[in-house]
């Protein structure tokens, strides 16, 4: 019987190959137009000027501002998310995962500052009426990452809900100093302020998360 070769990936056609490129440019515009003016008072136009390309490219690749906005947080946290579970590999205890999680988000931010206006726009703009739709999506799922990176090293068995509240007060923890510190000290490194901390900030989340645990 004759053994039938597999097949490698097929490659892209030459118009593949133009789509992803434009694809990539107008997204690459939209993350850095949102971090200059916000995602509220970007426009189409103006991530169509940015990219240099015209309107109609942009709606041939993207339906409306809504999925451009949930594509570009997508990638930011999916990008976060990546590098929290690198760092977090091989811990084995609470304390351990906790600062890594923390060294991953100061690290992945460290020369992202765009990035992290955007993750903080984003997660703000959730809490409006009138929110982006699907943004949820790429938030949920960097949550229930933090979840399961810390469900990993509990011993105790803990609830989706009370695991739920953990993920959350760990990610807006973590997000909260940044934003804030970077108000209120606009002379000052965040990050070697947030380096310096660290240890602070694991004694008090492990302390947090011992206490959300059921009583045994």
């Amino acid at each position: 019987m004759t053994a039938q070769l597999q097949k490698g990936p097929r490659k892209q056609s030459r118009q593949q190959r133009r789509y992803s490129r434009t694809q990539e440019k107008i997204l690459n515009a939209a993350r850095s137009v949102f971090s200059e003016k916000g995602l509220v008072a970007s426009t189409i136009d103006d991530i169509a000027e940015r990219a240099d390309v015209g309107r109609g490219s942009f709606y041939y690749h993207f339906e409306n501002k809504d999925e451009i906005v949930r594509r570009v947080i997508e990638r930011i946290l999916a990008e976060l998310v990546e590098q929290m579970k690198t760092k977090c590999k091989g811990q084995e205890d609470i304390g351990s995962v906790l600062d890594a999680m923390i060294s991953a988000h100061i690290e992945f931010f460290s020369n992202r500052w765009e990035d992290f206006v955007l993750y903080y726009q984003g997660r703000a703009d959730l809490t409006l009426q009138e929110s982006y739709e699907g943004l949820e999506t790429p938030f949920l799922d960097y949550i229930k990452s933090i979840e399961q990176l810390v469900d990993d090293v509990i011993p105790e068995p803990i609830s989706k809900p009370r695991l739920r509240r953990l993920g959350c007060a760990i990610a807006g923890f973590i997000s909260g100093y940044y934003s804030f510190a970077s108000v209120a000290g606009e002379d000052e490194d965040v990050d070697k302020s947030f380096r310096l901390l660290r240890k602070a900030f694991v004694v008090s989340l492990v302390r947090f998360v011992k206490e959300a645990l059921p009583a045994s």
